[in-house]
Protein backbone atom coordinates (compact mmCIF):
# COMPACT_ATOMS: atom_id res chain seq x y z
CA UNK A 1 0.00 0.00 0.00
CA UNK A 2 1.07 3.57 -0.61
CA UNK A 3 1.44 5.91 2.35
CA UNK A 4 -1.82 7.60 1.48
CA UNK A 5 -3.63 4.26 1.23
CA UNK A 6 -2.32 3.31 4.68
CA UNK A 7 -3.87 6.43 6.22
CA UNK A 8 -7.22 5.85 4.49
CA UNK A 9 -7.23 2.15 5.41
CA UNK A 10 -6.77 2.93 9.09
CA UNK A 11 -9.08 5.94 9.39
CA UNK A 12 -11.91 4.72 7.16
CA UNK A 13 -11.53 1.24 8.65
CA UNK A 14 -12.03 2.77 12.09
CA UNK A 15 -14.99 4.95 11.03
CA UNK A 16 -16.81 2.14 9.21
CA UNK A 17 -16.45 -0.15 12.23
CA UNK A 18 -17.80 2.61 14.44
CA UNK A 19 -20.80 3.22 12.15
CA UNK A 20 -21.62 -0.49 12.00
CA UNK A 21 -21.78 -0.59 15.79
CA UNK A 22 -23.74 2.60 16.48
CA UNK A 23 -27.26 1.24 15.75
CA UNK A 24 -26.84 -1.70 18.13
CA UNK A 25 -24.81 -0.09 20.91
CA UNK A 26 -25.82 -1.44 24.34
CA UNK A 27 -27.55 -4.50 22.88
CA UNK A 28 -26.65 -7.76 24.57
CA UNK A 29 -24.71 -10.57 22.92
CA UNK A 30 -27.74 -12.81 23.30
CA UNK A 31 -29.95 -10.35 21.40
CA UNK A 32 -27.39 -10.09 18.62
CA UNK A 33 -27.03 -13.85 18.40
CA UNK A 34 -30.73 -13.98 17.61
CA UNK A 35 -30.57 -11.04 15.18
CA UNK A 36 -26.92 -10.61 14.12
CA UNK A 37 -25.69 -7.56 12.26
CA UNK A 38 -24.67 -8.51 8.72
CA UNK A 39 -24.72 -5.12 7.01
CA UNK A 40 -24.73 -1.39 7.69
CA UNK A 41 -27.92 -0.47 9.54
CA UNK A 42 -29.63 2.78 10.48
CA UNK A 43 -31.50 4.19 13.48
CA UNK A 44 -31.63 1.69 16.34
CA UNK A 45 -29.97 2.68 19.63
CA UNK A 46 -29.34 6.34 18.78
CA UNK A 47 -32.01 6.85 16.09
CA UNK A 48 -29.52 8.06 13.48
CA UNK A 49 -29.23 7.22 9.75
CA UNK A 50 -27.03 4.39 8.52
CA UNK A 51 -23.39 5.37 8.14
CA UNK A 52 -23.45 7.57 11.25
CA UNK A 53 -20.32 7.40 13.38
CA UNK A 54 -20.00 8.33 17.04
CA UNK A 55 -17.66 10.11 19.44
CA UNK A 56 -15.03 7.45 18.68
CA UNK A 57 -14.51 8.79 15.17
CA UNK A 58 -15.21 12.42 16.08
CA UNK A 59 -12.38 12.48 18.61
CA UNK A 60 -10.07 10.55 16.29
CA UNK A 61 -10.78 13.07 13.51
CA UNK A 62 -10.17 15.98 15.90
CA UNK A 63 -6.77 14.45 16.66
CA UNK A 64 -6.03 13.82 12.98
CA UNK A 65 -7.05 17.36 12.05
CA UNK A 66 -4.92 18.89 14.79
CA UNK A 67 -1.83 17.08 13.52
CA UNK A 68 -2.71 18.09 9.96
CA UNK A 69 -2.90 21.77 10.98
CA UNK A 70 0.07 21.86 13.34
CA UNK A 71 2.30 19.33 11.60
CA UNK A 72 3.09 17.85 15.01
CA UNK A 73 1.48 16.59 18.19
CA UNK A 74 0.33 19.71 20.03
CA UNK A 75 -1.51 18.72 23.21
CA UNK A 76 -3.18 22.09 23.76
CA UNK A 77 -4.38 22.23 20.17
CA UNK A 78 -5.82 18.71 20.37
CA UNK A 79 -7.76 19.66 23.50
CA UNK A 80 -9.01 22.79 21.77
CA UNK A 81 -10.29 20.58 18.95
CA UNK A 82 -12.08 18.39 21.50
CA UNK A 83 -13.64 21.52 22.98
CA UNK A 84 -14.97 22.63 19.59
CA UNK A 85 -16.44 19.17 19.14
CA UNK A 86 -18.17 19.21 22.52
CA UNK A 87 -19.41 22.79 22.33
CA UNK A 88 -20.24 23.18 18.66
CA UNK A 89 -20.76 19.73 17.18
CA UNK A 90 -17.55 20.12 15.20
CA UNK A 91 -16.28 16.89 13.53
CA UNK A 92 -19.64 15.20 13.95
CA UNK A 93 -21.76 13.62 11.20
CA UNK A 94 -24.65 16.09 11.51
CA UNK A 95 -23.51 18.91 13.79
CA UNK A 96 -24.59 17.30 17.03
CA UNK A 97 -22.79 15.32 19.75
CA UNK A 98 -24.96 12.34 20.67
CA UNK A 99 -22.53 10.21 22.65
CA UNK A 100 -19.73 11.12 25.08
CA UNK A 101 -18.11 9.29 27.97
CA UNK A 102 -17.92 10.73 31.47
CA UNK A 103 -14.11 10.74 31.69
CA UNK A 104 -13.73 12.53 28.34
CA UNK A 105 -16.42 15.04 29.29
CA UNK A 106 -14.79 15.86 32.63
CA UNK A 107 -11.36 16.28 31.03
CA UNK A 108 -12.61 18.67 28.33
CA UNK A 109 -14.59 20.71 30.86
CA UNK A 110 -11.53 20.84 33.10
CA UNK A 111 -9.46 22.21 30.23
CA UNK A 112 -12.19 24.78 29.50
CA UNK A 113 -11.97 25.85 33.12
CA UNK A 114 -8.24 26.49 32.99
CA UNK A 115 -6.62 23.21 34.00
CA UNK A 116 -3.17 22.63 32.59
CA UNK A 117 -3.36 20.32 29.57
CA UNK A 118 -1.18 17.74 31.30
CA UNK A 119 -3.48 17.49 34.31
CA UNK A 120 -6.92 17.18 32.71
CA UNK A 121 -7.14 13.44 32.30
CA UNK A 122 -8.83 11.27 34.91
CA UNK A 123 -6.35 9.14 36.86
CA UNK A 124 -8.52 7.10 39.20
CA UNK A 125 -9.43 3.44 39.08
CA UNK A 126 -12.78 4.56 37.65
CA UNK A 127 -11.15 6.36 34.71
CA UNK A 128 -10.22 3.23 32.78
CA UNK A 129 -12.85 3.35 30.09
CA UNK A 130 -11.91 3.08 26.43
CA UNK A 131 -12.24 6.80 25.63
CA UNK A 132 -8.57 7.33 24.81
CA UNK A 133 -8.01 3.99 23.09
CA UNK A 134 -10.83 4.76 20.66
CA UNK A 135 -9.12 7.91 19.35
CA UNK A 136 -5.42 7.01 19.51
CA UNK A 137 -4.84 5.65 15.99
CA UNK A 138 -3.85 9.03 14.42
CA UNK A 139 -0.94 9.21 16.88
CA UNK A 140 0.36 5.82 15.75
CA UNK A 141 0.01 6.94 12.12
CA UNK A 142 1.99 10.09 12.91
CA UNK A 143 4.70 8.06 14.66
CA UNK A 144 4.95 5.72 11.67
CA UNK A 145 5.05 8.37 8.95
CA UNK A 146 7.59 10.51 10.82
CA UNK A 147 9.62 7.40 11.74
CA UNK A 148 9.71 8.46 15.37
CA UNK A 149 12.06 6.62 17.74
CA UNK A 150 10.19 3.89 19.65
CA UNK A 151 10.51 5.45 23.10
CA UNK A 152 9.35 8.82 21.79
CA UNK A 153 6.52 7.14 19.90
CA UNK A 154 5.24 5.46 23.06
CA UNK A 155 5.61 8.72 25.00
CA UNK A 156 3.49 10.43 22.35
CA UNK A 157 0.79 7.79 22.73
CA UNK A 158 0.83 8.05 26.53
CA UNK A 159 0.66 11.85 26.47
CA UNK A 160 -2.31 11.95 24.12
CA UNK A 161 -4.11 9.24 26.09
CA UNK A 162 -3.54 11.25 29.26
CA UNK A 163 -5.43 14.24 27.86
CA UNK A 164 -8.55 12.42 29.00
CA UNK A 165 -7.37 9.12 30.53
CA UNK A 166 -4.15 9.35 32.52
CA UNK A 167 -4.39 6.21 34.63
CA UNK A 168 -1.54 3.82 33.67
CA UNK A 169 -3.98 1.05 32.76
CA UNK A 170 -5.57 3.24 30.10
CA UNK A 171 -2.38 4.53 28.55
CA UNK A 172 -0.79 1.06 28.56
CA UNK A 173 -3.77 -0.14 26.49
CA UNK A 174 -3.07 2.65 24.02
CA UNK A 175 0.61 1.71 24.01
CA UNK A 176 -0.11 -1.97 23.33
CA UNK A 177 -2.45 -0.93 20.52
CA UNK A 178 0.33 1.30 19.17
CA UNK A 179 2.73 -1.63 19.04
CA UNK A 180 0.20 -3.64 17.03
CA UNK A 181 -0.52 -0.74 14.65
CA UNK A 182 3.21 -0.21 14.05
CA UNK A 183 3.81 -3.90 13.36
CA UNK A 184 0.90 -4.14 10.92
CA UNK A 185 2.01 -0.98 9.13
CA UNK A 186 5.47 -2.44 8.68
CA UNK A 187 4.30 -5.98 7.78
CA UNK A 188 0.56 -6.38 7.16
CA UNK A 189 0.29 -10.04 8.17
CA UNK A 190 -1.56 -11.67 11.06
CA UNK A 191 1.74 -13.04 12.37
CA UNK A 192 2.78 -9.44 13.07
CA UNK A 193 0.15 -9.21 15.82
CA UNK A 194 1.81 -11.80 18.05
CA UNK A 195 5.28 -10.33 17.52
CA UNK A 196 3.91 -6.88 18.39
CA UNK A 197 2.35 -8.20 21.58
CA UNK A 198 5.67 -9.78 22.56
CA UNK A 199 7.42 -6.43 22.09
CA UNK A 200 4.74 -4.65 24.10
CA UNK A 201 5.06 -7.18 26.92
CA UNK A 202 8.83 -6.62 27.04
CA UNK A 203 8.43 -2.85 26.99
CA UNK A 204 5.89 -2.76 29.84
CA UNK A 205 7.30 -5.68 31.85
CA UNK A 206 8.14 -3.46 34.84
CA UNK A 207 4.67 -1.88 34.96
CA UNK A 208 2.46 -3.18 37.76
CA UNK A 209 -0.64 -2.44 35.68
CA UNK A 210 0.45 -4.88 32.97
CA UNK A 211 -1.06 -7.69 35.05
CA UNK A 212 -4.51 -6.61 33.87
CA UNK A 213 -3.52 -7.56 30.31
CA UNK A 214 -1.83 -10.88 31.08
CA UNK A 215 -4.38 -12.96 29.15
CA UNK A 216 -3.67 -10.96 25.99
CA UNK A 217 -0.06 -12.18 26.02
CA UNK A 218 -0.86 -15.88 26.33
CA UNK A 219 0.44 -17.84 23.30
CA UNK A 220 -3.03 -19.25 22.64
CA UNK A 221 -5.03 -16.11 23.42
CA UNK A 222 -6.97 -16.43 20.16
CA UNK A 223 -8.35 -19.76 21.38
CA UNK A 224 -10.14 -18.05 24.27
CA UNK A 225 -13.84 -19.04 24.02
CA UNK A 226 -16.07 -16.21 22.89
CA UNK A 227 -18.12 -16.44 26.09
CA UNK A 228 -14.96 -15.43 27.98
CA UNK A 229 -14.37 -12.35 25.80
CA UNK A 230 -16.04 -9.27 27.23
CA UNK A 231 -17.01 -6.30 25.08
CA UNK A 232 -17.76 -3.61 27.64
CA UNK A 233 -16.46 -0.04 27.75
CA UNK A 234 -13.69 -1.06 30.16
CA UNK A 235 -10.42 -0.46 28.32
CA UNK A 236 -9.02 -3.95 29.04
CA UNK A 237 -12.17 -5.59 27.66
CA UNK A 238 -12.18 -3.43 24.53
CA UNK A 239 -8.53 -4.05 23.68
CA UNK A 240 -8.84 -7.79 24.26
CA UNK A 241 -12.03 -8.04 22.20
CA UNK A 242 -10.62 -6.05 19.27
CA UNK A 243 -7.43 -8.10 19.03
CA UNK A 244 -9.34 -11.37 19.56
CA UNK A 245 -11.62 -10.49 16.64
CA UNK A 246 -8.62 -9.67 14.45
CA UNK A 247 -6.93 -12.97 15.28
CA UNK A 248 -10.06 -15.04 14.71
CA UNK A 249 -11.13 -13.71 11.31
CA UNK A 250 -9.68 -13.55 7.80
CA UNK A 251 -11.08 -10.36 6.29
CA UNK A 252 -12.01 -6.81 7.21
CA UNK A 253 -15.71 -7.63 6.91
CA UNK A 254 -15.51 -10.70 9.14
CA UNK A 255 -13.49 -8.82 11.77
CA UNK A 256 -15.78 -5.81 12.23
CA UNK A 257 -18.97 -7.87 12.10
CA UNK A 258 -17.57 -10.23 14.72
CA UNK A 259 -16.72 -7.20 16.88
CA UNK A 260 -20.19 -5.68 16.53
CA UNK A 261 -21.96 -8.95 17.28
CA UNK A 262 -20.15 -9.31 20.60
CA UNK A 263 -22.64 -6.72 21.85
CA UNK A 264 -22.47 -3.98 24.52
CA UNK A 265 -19.95 -1.29 23.47
CA UNK A 266 -20.37 -2.27 19.85
CA UNK A 267 -19.24 0.97 18.21
CA UNK A 268 -15.96 1.27 20.09
CA UNK A 269 -14.95 -2.38 19.92
CA UNK A 270 -15.65 -2.37 16.17
CA UNK A 271 -13.85 0.97 15.66
CA UNK A 272 -10.73 -0.22 17.51
CA UNK A 273 -10.81 -3.54 15.62
CA UNK A 274 -11.68 -1.80 12.35
CA UNK A 275 -8.65 0.46 12.38
CA UNK A 276 -6.38 -2.58 12.75
CA UNK A 277 -8.29 -4.62 10.17
CA UNK A 278 -8.16 -1.73 7.72
CA UNK A 279 -4.36 -1.70 7.96
CA UNK A 280 -4.07 -5.49 7.79
CA UNK A 281 -6.33 -6.04 4.77
CA UNK A 282 -6.12 -2.69 2.97
CA UNK A 283 -8.56 -0.04 1.84
CA UNK A 284 -9.79 -2.05 -1.15
CA UNK A 285 -11.06 -4.79 1.18
CA UNK A 286 -13.39 -2.47 3.08
CA UNK A 287 -16.81 -2.96 1.43
CA UNK A 288 -17.47 -0.11 -1.00
CA UNK A 289 -21.15 -0.03 -0.06
CA UNK A 290 -20.21 0.65 3.56
CA UNK A 291 -17.74 3.38 2.63
CA UNK A 292 -20.24 5.06 0.29
CA UNK A 293 -22.90 5.36 2.98
CA UNK A 294 -20.44 6.70 5.58
CA UNK A 295 -21.40 10.18 6.79
CA UNK A 296 -19.02 12.85 5.42
CA UNK A 297 -17.06 10.17 3.58
CA UNK A 298 -15.35 12.59 1.20
CA UNK A 299 -14.47 15.04 3.96
CA UNK A 300 -12.75 12.24 5.90
CA UNK A 301 -10.83 11.10 2.82
CA UNK A 302 -9.78 14.68 2.06
CA UNK A 303 -8.59 15.06 5.65
CA UNK A 304 -6.51 11.87 5.32
CA UNK A 305 -4.90 13.25 2.16
CA UNK A 306 -4.08 16.58 3.79
CA UNK A 307 -2.70 14.79 6.87
CA UNK A 308 -0.38 12.73 4.66
CA UNK A 309 0.68 15.76 2.61
CA UNK A 310 1.45 17.81 5.71
CA UNK A 311 3.66 15.14 7.25
CA UNK A 312 5.49 14.14 4.06
CA UNK A 313 5.45 17.33 1.95
CA UNK A 314 4.03 15.19 -0.86
CA UNK A 315 1.08 16.34 -2.93
CA UNK A 316 -1.37 13.68 -4.09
Amino acid sequence: MSGMDIIKSAVIGHAVGDALGVPVEFMSREELQEHPVTDMLGYGSHNVPKGTWSDDTSMALCTLHSIKVQGKIDLDHIMQEFGKWLDNGYMTPYGEVFDIGRTCLNAIIGYHNGKDVQHCGGNSEYDNGNGSLMRIIPISLYNYIKQVDRNVAISNVHAVSALTHSHPRAYIACGIYGFVVQALLETPKKSSIKSALAKAYEFYSDEEELKHYKRLFLPDFELTPDNCIKSSGYVVDTLEAAIWCLLNTDSYTQCVLKAVNLGEDTDTVAAVAGGLAGILYGYEQIPTAWINVLAKKQEIIDMCEKFYEKLTDKKQ
